[in-house]
Parts: structure tokens; C-alpha cells; sequence
């Protein structure tokens, strides 16, 4: 089965076609400039080609992940092609304009999936995330396509396109156009927001964040949202006026009238005891890497920088609440906290396995003969850079003291002080060591 993402070597787009072609499936990639087209295609092991009609009459699929502005004449370039039995989809913000046109110019034969995910082109995998569909009609691609999302412990959403917009009014629109607002208030009251985080609250600094993370997206997206979906004029105006009404309440100090309107806010926003646990799990994952990290100073850590992907190894030699300092080899690397996810000890593992040289040795040691071999092997397995121990020979003989048993064991390791721990761990159980 071959898939067309037209639009694929950037964005969103992308990322959907690095994601699936690690599904393993047969991917081809469509994108304007021709030097970047080739670079993603060498880099992910898909196909490019430039040419939209070509790459969509030969696919199976078709997903079109190009910007907002550009998608209904991309459709009515590529629908008309299609080849009968396929299926045509859209990942667009807005799904009322895509879907009547996919409609329209589908060729016979070809089903229409209108998409909206949910997440951008920064999550690792689908887990938990929201992906809505909103199909006019449905066909065997539809329960292939939700059986998939469904596979990957994706949020599957199945509404109309006309719902979709008018939720998305609210969901993308109004919180968009909020957290701008927020920013360019603070730009133009010159406050230093650095500053303003030692003051802060970490609902604050939560805030902060997101707000950070909407105005670092793409602005052209954002605008395209905000003048494409034909709901959010209404929810712009709605928001100016309800602003201007508790403006004046504040300035008329009339705290009765603004007591009742923000207790209605409050109750509309139903099921406060759960938004409130939610939060307040939100705020406490702020400072829960920095409480497990106070716990290994001194000790081997591994980083994963949530941007590059890059894995730090090293020992976590100092810790503040926004910088770390991991110390291998005598040379230091200094780490924003922020940028660092911390990996658990089987993703640590595992990292070393598919990075270090493992080597194996074997070891002799003299026990007493009531020992159990096997679980002196389990124990040296358990020890940090250990891949694998096991009983190799067992052995009594005469050059063995009397009332005694040589045991050997091989053992495996990614890193060669772990030798040493090995050798210190059986001379613990009271061995010799032949």
C-alpha cells in the first residue's frame, strides 16, 4: 500500500510521514522545494517527488498536509486524479471548506476522510493524543483508518465538519487569540518576564509556557486559523464585548455584579473538583524531575534532550532548580532542566546496549559448597551495566578446598568499571576469586 503526503517535508506533514514510515509503509513524500524534498527523503528512506499529480495518482492514499490557504486548490489539483478504490484525506484546522470540496472533486470511486490532529509535529507517538475525524460518509477505509488510530491508543473524535469548526472556535480560536493578547500586553508594558517568574505562582509559570508555546508556532497557521474558520468572528466578538463588560464592572467597582459573573464563569465551567486535580498534577510534573534528580547526585543519570534527541550520560554532579551539570570523563556538560527529559533505568539500558561495545568475561570463585549457583548469577545481573550473568561451570575437584565448589560464571557488560563491581560483589559473598 503506497501513501502520498503531499506536503510532507515540513511540519506536521512530516511528521506524519516519519511516523509512518517506521509503521512500515510504503511512503511517498510531495514538497515545493526540491533540495529539502530530497534531503527529507534521504533522511527518512521515503520517496519524493515534486510533482503532486504524479505522487497522488499512484497512491493508495492520499493525505494532503499543506497550509490552510493552499489546501482547497491543492484538492481540486489532485482529487480529479485519484485512482478509483482510494482514499483522500486533509489534516487542515478547519474541516467545513476541505470536506465540501474533497466532495466535489474526489474522483469517482475515492473516499473522503476529513482529519484534524490535534497534537503538532513535537509528540513522539500517539499515545493519548486527539485526533478528530469527520467523515460525510463512511467506507472500508474509514473503520481501517479508526481500527489504526484506535491500534495506537489515539483520542478518536467523530463529529460533523460544521461541529468541528464551531468547537475548534473556542478550542483553537478563542485560546489563540487570548494567550497573543497576554504576550503583546506584557511586550508592551515592558515587564521582564524573567523577572516576573521569581514573583510567580506555578499556575503563573504554567500559563507562561503555554502561552509560549501558542506564539511560537507558526504565525501564518495561526492567522489562517483565525480568518479561515467562519465561526471565530462571532467568538472574537462575543470575548470583546464580555472583556469590555468586566472592564467596566472593575471600574464602576461594582464587585457584586463581577462577584456573580465570575461564580457563573466558574459553575458553566462544571466539574471544578476534577479541573482543580488536573492542574494540580500538571504543577506537580513541574518539580517532579527536579526531586527525583536531587535523589541521584553522586550517581549515573541519562538526559534525552527533548529538542535534538541527544542522550547526556554522565554523573549528575550539580543541580539547581533551572540547570544540571552531568561530569563524565573529567569534562562537564551543563544542561538546561527545562530541555531534558530523564530516562528511566530500562530506557537507559537499553540506550547503552545500542550505543556501547559489549563485551563478556568469566569468572571463578570459590564458595562454600551449600551455595546457590544460580542465584549468585541473578545477583551479578542485577548489577548497573550488567547486560547478562549465567552459570557456566561448577566444579569440585582436588585442586578445590574441601567442603567448597568453584563456580564460574560469564557475564556481560557495556561499561569496564562494571568488572570491578562484579569482582567486589562475589568477594562479598565470601568468595576466593580464582
Amino acid at each position: 500500500m503506497k501513501i502520498a503526503v503531499i506536503g510532507g517535508t515540513r511540519g506536521l506533514g512530516k511528521w506524519i510521514a516519519t511516523f509512518l514510515s517506521r509503521k512500515g509503509l510504503d511512503i511517498v513524500v510531495t514538497g515545493r522545494n526540491e533540495i529539502t524534498g530530497e534531503s527529507v527523503s534521504k533522511k527518512l528512506g521515503v520517496e519524493y517527488i515534486q510533482d503532486n499529480i504524479k505522487a497522488a495518482s499512484n497512491a493508495d492514499i492520499v493525505i494532503i498536509s499543506v497550509p490552510i490557504d493552499a489546501t482547497p486548490d491543492t484538492i481540486r489539483e489532485i482529487g480529479p486524479v485519484m485512482k478509483e478504490g482510494s482514499l483522500i484525506m486533509d489534516v487542515t484546522s478547519v474541516k467545513k471548506e476541505p470536506s465540501e470540496i474533497m466532495q466535489e472533486y474526489a474522483a469517482k470511486g475515492v473516499e473522503v476522510l476529513p482529519c484534524h490532529p490535534m497534537f503538532g509535529p513535537r509528540i513522539r507517538t500517539l499515545d493519548g493524543q486527539v485526533i478528530v475525524l469527520t467523515p460525510i460518509k463512511t467506507g472500508k477505509w474509514y473503520n481501517k483508518v479508526f481500527q489504526f488510530l484506535e491500534s495506537e491508543n489515539a483520542r478518536i473524535i467523530v463529529t460533523t465538519p460544521d461541529i468541528h469548526d464551531r468547537m475548534m472556535s473556542i478550542v483553537q480560536g478563542l485560546t489563540h487569540f487570548t494567550y497573543i493578547s497576554i504576550a503583546r500586553t506584557i511586550e508592551k508594558l515592558d515587564i521582564d518576564i524573567k523577572e516576573s517568574r521569581k514573583f510567580a505562582s506555578p499556575i503563573y509559570n504554567l500559563m507562561l509556557d503555554t502561552i509560549a508555546r501558542i506564539t511560537a508556532q507558526n504565525p501564518y497557521l495561526v492567522y489562517s486559523i483565525q480568518t479561515k474558520n467562519s465561526y471565530i468572528k462571532e467568538t472574537h466578538e462575543t470575548f470583546l464585548n464580555t472583556f469590555t463588560e468586566l472592564k467596566d464592572l472593575i471600574a464602576t467597582e461594582n464587585q457584586e455584579e463581577f462577584v456573580s459573573s465570575m461564580s457563573s464563569a466558574a459553575k458553566h465551567l462544571d466539574d471544578l473538583e476534577s479541573a482543580l486535580g488536573r492542574s494540580d498534577k500538571a504543577i506537580s510534573v513541574l518539580t517532579e524531575e527536579v526531586s527525583t534528580l536531587k535523589k541521584q547526585v553522586g550517581r549515573e543519570v541519562g538526559l534525552r534532550h527533548i529538542y535534538s534527541g541527544k542522550v547526556h550520560i554522565g554523573i549528575l554532579d550539580k543541580l539547581t532548580p533551572d540547570f544540571l551539570t552531568l561530569t563524565k570523563n573529567k569534562s562537564s556538560t551543563r544542561l538546561k532542566l527545562s530541555n531534558v527529559e530523564v530516562l528511566n533505568n530500562e530506557e537507559l539500558l537499553q540506550w547503552k546496549l545500542e550505543n556501547y561495545t559489549k563485551k563478556s568475561y568469566d569468572i571463578s570463585g570459590i564458595f562454600p559448597k551449600g551455595c546457590n549457583p544460580d542465584i549468585i548469577a541473578n545477583t551479578v545481573n542485577n548489577l548497573q551495566d550488567v547486560v547478562e550473568a549465567k552459570v557456566i561451570d561448577t566444579y569440585q575437584g582436588n585442586q578445590i578446598p574441601q567442603g567448597n565448589v568453584s563456580v564460574t560464571i560469564r557475564y556481560s557488560i557495556i561499561n569496564e568499571n562494571a568488572s570491578i563491581a562484579v569482582e567486589k560483589l562475589l568477594r562479598g559473598f565470601g568468595s576466593q576469586i580464582r
